[in-house]
């Protein structure tokens, strides 16, 4: 029988050129009989390589203009991931404009974590099968390596279930940005070498280049920022505390809530996540909760869902 961790079956130069075509094109098809959970090496390349062009950093040095940058988009992208992708998209907590809506989606679309459809429907899936076979990272079922990232690399992992998403899938905006979800981290990539070459000369003095602003700016920052997201599916199913019993291993984390603008008190989450806050006491930090309340007070968004009084009577119980 063969393993179903291993990887794909050598592919025939026509499924080989399908494969890469759905770098870049999510709806290019499927070769039949190739959508599976076992890691998609060829699929992995890109994502393989932005890893090793981390390294890169050895060769084109640091300055502070370039970690400046790289601590920003860290910052920008998370929240539009946090605010928008998670607790907008994937659970409707609040309400915003088509306008805002698209733009979030476009800076999540930034952080090379697929399109906002995908994410939700994924997301989705993922509450209504936790700690199941048919949750694709959970450490209890398919252990760590696989829940933090190998999940990620499969073709079943690919896949968007429309079905969870009619409500998104509405917008056609939208749908292309899922179609084409490489294309935005791309420019982002091109804009951030054309950024420290114009500052390179322009101003010599701030000691950066084009390469230095694309390995720190694109490379560093998005790989650090993949990872950090993709803790609360690994380390936050198995370290911190658990104030309710969720029937799943959710656990609530302080340094994971630093470290994910407030993803980390994933026990909270879990318990109910039809709320805009996962902090449920004032003392859990949430950032993504304050930088949404400061949207509201900008009209931006709106309606944003509160922790409703018997949560908060349960969170002191």
């Amino acid at each position: 029988m063969p393993d179903p961790h291993a990887g794909s079956p050598p592919s025939s130069p026509r499924t080989l050129r399908a494969d890469v075509r759905r770098w870049f094109d999510t709806d290019a098809a499927v070769p039949e009989g190739r959508e599976d959970d076992r890691i998609d090496w060829l699929r992995a390349v890109p994502f393989l390589a932005m890893h090793l062009a981390c390294l890169a950093v050895f060769w084109v040095g640091v300055s502070p203009v370039a970690v400046l940058v790289a601590v920003a988009l860290y910052a920008l992208r998370m929240f539009a991931i946090t605010g928008f992708y998670h607790r907008y998209f994937s659970h409707r907590t609040f309400r915003t404009s088509r306008a805002v809506q698209f733009l979030a989606a476009l800076i999540g679309a930034a952080s090379v974590q697929r399109g906002p459809l995908w994410w939700a429907a994924h997301h989705r899936n993922h509450h209504r099968h936790t700690e199941t076979a048919r949750d694709p990272h959970s450490p209890r079922v398919h252990g760590f390596w696989r829940s933090h990232m190998g999940w990620f690399l499969t073709r079943e992992g690919f896949r968007t279930d429309w079905s969870r998403i009619p409500d998104l899938a509405k917008y056609p905006e939208l749908r292309w940005l899922d179609r084409f979800d490489t294309l935005v981290p791309v420019l982002l990539a091109l804009g951030l070498y054309g950024l420290g070459a114009l500052l390179e000369r322009v101003a010599p003095g701030l000691g950066t280049t084009g390469a230095q602003m694309l390995v720190w700016g694109f490379f560093i920052s998005t790989t650090v920022l993949f990872h950090a997201t993709v803790t609360i599916n690994s380390l936050a199913h198995r370290y911190g505390s658990r104030r309710f019993d969720t029937g799943d291993d959710s656990r609530n984390n302080l340094w994971l809530a630093l470290l994910t603008f407030g993803e980390g008190w994933h026990n909270n989450h879990h318990f109910f996540p039809g709320t805009v806050r996962q902090g449920f006491r004032w003392w859990e930090i949430d950032l993504t909760w304050y930088g949404l309340t400061v949207l509201s007070w900008c009209g931006l968004v709106r309606d944003l869902k509160p922790v409703p009084a018997w949560v908060h009577a349960k969170a002191r119980a």
